[in-house]
């Protein structure tokens, strides 16, 4: 008897991990296949509450889990992509989103036997794998992973045929009314939690119902209460993250939470509705009435905030402030970390914004090397800017370097996606050596412009300023190409302007030397020869970063 217990709860977690797996590979399968463009489209999103919704749900129907979906939201919310009141309508959408999984297990796992073409689908996703030079073989993972849910689907079935000791246990529940209700909600929500996934909690439903072990009424509980759990993924993957992204899963929990609780409040209508809407008897045909159950009560529940959302923003602000943490001086990277669910496109999306905000970091230096010898009497004030930057840079550097290493680790990153990110790893170091060039170079302003006969209308002075704004100008086209690409003819334009660089070091050098020659005080053409050097340097970092992209 024992035995029989523990070899079908052995069953049970061996079915049900199968399950999980091939909708995990599905999703990656599925994400891998479209690139960038799920991130793309997530990115674009407007103002509109209503597109926003719709995004969501055309994405989690895509990838086939919300909690994906989810954790893309937090994320762009925390890279600051997407605004909080963006993000809102795509979590609403991606709850609708997530109940295709139901309908699909709903049709296809108990309308007919599909197990016999799980193995030669997996077969062919095998096979597919292969085809690397029709880039189809990023949907390889999709076919196999189609194939393993319902694979862990039929092996589900088998493991959940529960004897007469366990259906009397429910049935029992069943009899204690709104206690059994409430316990439903509360084992769907828990359950759901620990196996981060709503779609197989549903399965499972739907498997139990079928067999006749779960009745109508606590299914539905059970179906509600996964709802709830749903939102742990929102939750871990804002721990450390940005407020807004706090405020984005503390939504997220809301809004699952108050939907479950409003459809408790009116529990036997909805049941009633849902028995209206679906043909035949809850016993006749209950694997339908349980997947119209879940899509109702989500289209319900966003229809009932989707007018609300901006004043669902301003509580989510006043519950949950910024900190002092979030204003001082150092840097923290707005990154969610590398998580296996998610494309790795993402992370590139998230941290190329990062890699932007850096870019503009270096130019605000630039900006204080030319106003150091425009007003000489500030370039100590500039020179401590200067260092203040050159600091935080480094931080950003180590930081951003950290996460691509992890990103590049990531199981479902393709050889495109390790490419990709080791020539971000080079633009952020080369940014990096940059800053610390300008910062080199800040150094030698500040002495040439306080300790010599400086003269900011001096024909020397106009040079030396000309030549780093020609940098300064080379560097702003360069992250312009970072931001929107460039063209093998920019590409040589940037070869010609850095050669152009070179020349003009060379010029100023001989210029510097012949007055040298004529008696020209040497502590003053010695710091110009350095800061025409550094200057030159700071060009090559930046044809360096060019090389890159």
């Amino acid at each position: 008897m024992i035995w029989n217990v523990i070899s079908q709860i052995a069953g049970f977690i061996g079915a049900l991990c199968l399950l999980l797996f091939g909708m995990n590979m599905l999703s990656n399968g599925i994400q891998k296949g479209a690139g960038s463009g799920l991130q793309k489209l997530l990115g674009k999103i407007t103002g509109n509450r209503f597109y926003a919704v719709l995004t969501g749900i055309g994405v989690t129907a895509i990838i086939q889990s919300s909690g994906a979906t989810t954790v893309m939201v937090v994320s762009f919310v925390n890279a600051e992509i997407l605004t909080l009141e963006q993000a809102i309508g795509v979590i609403f959408g991606a709850n609708i989103g997530t109940t295709v999984t139901a309908w699909i297990v709903s049709f296809f796992g108990f309308s007919f036997s599909i197990a016999a073409m799980a193995i030669p689908l997996f077969g062919l996703g095998y096979i597919i794998k292969y085809f690397k030079k029709f880039r189809i073989h990023n949907f390889a993972e999709c076919f196999m992973g189609f194939a393993l849910l319902f694979m862990g689907l039929g092996l589900l079935k088998e493991s959940l045929a529960l004897g007469p000791a366990a259906a009397r246990l429910f049935t029992t529940i069943n009899s204690w009314g709104i206690g059994g209700i409430f316990l439903g909600v509360l084992i769907g929500a828990i359950i759901t939690a620990l196996i981060h996934s709503s779609s197989a909690m549903t399965a499972i439903v739907l498997t139990m119902a079928a067999n006749g072990s779960l009745s109508w009424e606590l299914s539905a509980a059970i179906v509600l209460g996964s709802n709830i759990g749903s939102t742990v993924d929102a939750v871990m993957s804002s721990f450390g993250a940005s407020v807004n992204a706090r405020r984005t899963a503390l939504v997220h929990v809301a809004f699952n939470v108050t939907g479950t609780i409003l459809a408790l409040l009116i529990f036997k209508p909805f049941l009633q509705l849902i028995d209206f809407i679906v043909p035949l008897k809850p016993s006749e045909n209950i694997t339908t009435h349980i997947a119209m159950l879940h899509t109702v009560f989500n289209i319900c529940a966003t229809l009932l905030f989707i007018s609300f959302v901006n004043q669902i923003a301003i509580i989510a602000r006043k519950v949950i402030k910024e900190t002092s943490e979030e204003k001082d001086e150092h840097y923290h990277l707005p990154a969610i970390l590398p998580h296996s669910r998610i494309s790795a496109d993402l992370y590139s999306y998230q941290i190329q914004t990062e890699i932007t905000k850096m870019s503009a970091k270096v130019i605000e230096m630039f900006d204080s090397v030319c106003n150091s010898f425009v007003n000489p009497q500030k370039a100590n004030e500039e020179n401590d800017h200067v260092k203040y930057l050159e600091n935080y840079i480094d931080e950003m550097n180590a930081a951003i370097t950290e996460f691509l290493q992890k990103c590049s680790r990531l199981p479902n990153a393709n050889h495109n996606d390790r490419q990709h990110f080791s020539s971000l790893l080079h633009v952020t170091d080369n940014l990096e050596n940059l800053s610390d060039e300008t910062c080199s170079l800040m150094h030698t302003v500040r002495k040439y412009v306080t300790d010599t006969e400086y003269k900011t209308d001096s024909k020397r002075s106009h040079e030396i300023m000309d030549y780093v704004e020609s940098v300064r100008i080379f560097f702003e086209q360069t992250c312009v190409y970072f931001t929107i690409g460039s063209s093998a003819e920019e590409r040589l334009s940037g070869e010609a302007i850095e050669q152009n660089i070179d020349r003009t070091k060379k010029e100023l050098k001989k210029a510097s030397r012949k007055r040298l020659e004529s008696g020209a005080d040497v502590k003053e053409e010695l710091n110009y020869m350095d800061m025409v050097r550094k200057i030159e340097r700071a060009g090559d970092c930046v044809y360096s970063i060019l090389q890159c992209l």
